[in-house]
C-alpha cells in the first residue's frame, strides 16, 4: 500500500492523520524500486488552463504532436529562413524571461509545483503556449528534476529541500515556434560533491557551444563533452540528447552528448538546435518511474543539465535563448 509522504501511515488513498491538517498525500508507485531518495508526491494539482486566445500546436488538446511525428525517420534538417529566425528569437527571448522567474521562486520548502504554477501564469502572461504541456500527455507546464533525476521530472508536491539541487526545463511555444532551454540550480546549501556536478555541466555546455560553426559535425559535440566530464571523473547520459527545435518541438538534427556518437549531420547557417548535456556523479544508466516520464540514475546518484537553442549564423553560432 501506498505510503504517506507526510506522516508514513499506509494508506490507499488518504491518511487520517494528514486529513485533519487538510493535507491528502500518497506515493501512486508504492511497489517500484526506486533508486534514490527522491519520491513522487501525489495527487498532482489540476491541469492548468490556458487562455482561449493563446495558439497552442496540435497536441494541446490529444496530447499527440501529429506533425512531428511525420518526422520521426526524416534526418533532414531544416534550414530557417530570416523571417524564421526574428520568429524564433523572439520565442527563445519569452523562454528565458520565463526561466529566470521560475529561479526566483526556488528556496527550501516550496514545491516543485508552486514552480510549475510560476512557470505557467509567467507563460500564457505573454501570451505563450507552456510546450510541455499535455506533449505526448504530460500533465505540467514545465519539467522539475531533483537530484537523482536526469530529465523530465513532473512538477508535484515534493517540497525542495536544504541541499537539492533542481533543473528546471522550460520550452514556450509562441507564433509558431518553439523554444527551449534549462538550467540546474542550488536549493540551499549544496555540498562540494554537487557544485561540482553543476558547474562541470555548466562548462560542459558552454565548451561545446564555443565548437559551432557551418561546417562542423554534429557527432563531434559529443566528444567535447565526453572529456570533460572524463576528466572530472563524472558520466554522460546516453538515452537522451539534443535536438532541432522550430516549428517542432523536437526534429533533426538529433545530438547525442557522448563520444563515439553516430549522429548525423552537417552545422550550416540556419539551423536551430539545443545542446544540453546531462551529466551524472555515478552511473549514466537510467531507469524510469511508472509515471512514463521521470528517468533517473540506476545508482541514485545525482544528475545536473544545462541547456540552450542555438542559431548556426555564417560565421559562428548565436546562443538564442541567453
Amino acid at each position: 500500500m501506498p505510503s504517506c509522504s507526510v506522516c508514513t501511515t499506509e494508506t490507499t488513498r488518504k491518511c487520517p492523520k494528514c486529513l485533519e491538517k487538510g493535507i491528502n498525500e500518497h506515493n501512486p508507485f508504492p511497489n517500484f524500486n526506486f533508486a534514490g531518495k527522491l519520491r513522487p508526491v501525489y495527487p498532482l494539482s489540476p491541469k492548468r488552463e490556458v487562455p482561449a486566445h493563446i495558439p497552442r500546436p496540435d497536441y494541446a488538446a490529444t496530447g499527440d504532436p501529429i506533425s512531428e511525428r511525420k518526422l520521426r525517420n526524416s534526418s533532414q534538417i531544416e534550414v530557417l529562413n530570416e523571417e524564421d529566425i526574428e520568429r524564433i528569437r523572439v520565442v527563445c527571448k519569452i523562454g528565458r524571461e520565463v526561466l529566470e522567474e521560475a529561479k526566483r521562486a526556488v528556496q527550501v520548502g516550496v514545491t516543485t509545483d508552486e514552480i510549475d504554477r510560476v512557470v505557467h501564469e509567467a507563460t500564457i502572461l505573454r501570451n505563450a503556449y507552456p510546450s510541455p504541456l499535455n506533449y505526448y500527455n504530460f500533465p505540467k507546464s514545465c519539467c522539475t528534476s531533483v537530484n537523482e533525476v536526469i530529465c523530465h521530472g513532473i512538477p508535484d508536491r515534493y517540497e525542495l529541500q536544504d541541499g537539492d539541487i533542481l533543473n528546471i526545463d522550460i520550452s514556450v511555444y509562441f507564433n509558431g515556434f518553439h523554444s527551449d532551454l534549462n538550467e540546474t540550480v542550488y536549493v540551499g546549501n549544496v555540498d562540494d560533491a554537487g557544485r561540482k556536478l553543476v558547474e562541470t555541466t555548466r562548462f560542459c555546455l558552454e565548451k561545446s557551444i564555443e565548437f559551432v560553426k557551418p561546417g562542423m559535425l554534429y557527432r563531434d559535440i559529443g566528444e567535447i563533452i565526453q572529456k570533460i566530464a572524463d576528466e572530472a571523473k563524472l558520466s554522460v547520459v546516453k538515452t537522451y540528447c539534443g535536438h532541432g527545435v522550430n516549428r517542432y518541438f523536437h526534429c533533426p538534427p538529433s545530438i547525442p552528448h557522448y563520444a563515439k556518437n553516430k549522429a548525423v549531420g552537417v552545422m550550416a547557417p540556419g539551423h536551430v538546435f539545443t545542446i544540453e548535456p546531462m551529466i551524472c556523479e555515478g552511473t549514466w544508466k537510467d531507469i524510469r518511474w511508472p509515471d512514463n516520464w521521470t528517468a533517473t540514475t540506476t545508482d541514485g546518484k545525482r544528475s545536473a543539465q544545462f541547456e540552450e537553442t542555438l542559431l548556426v549564423t555564417e560565421t559562428g553560432v548565436e546562443i538564442l535563448t541567453r
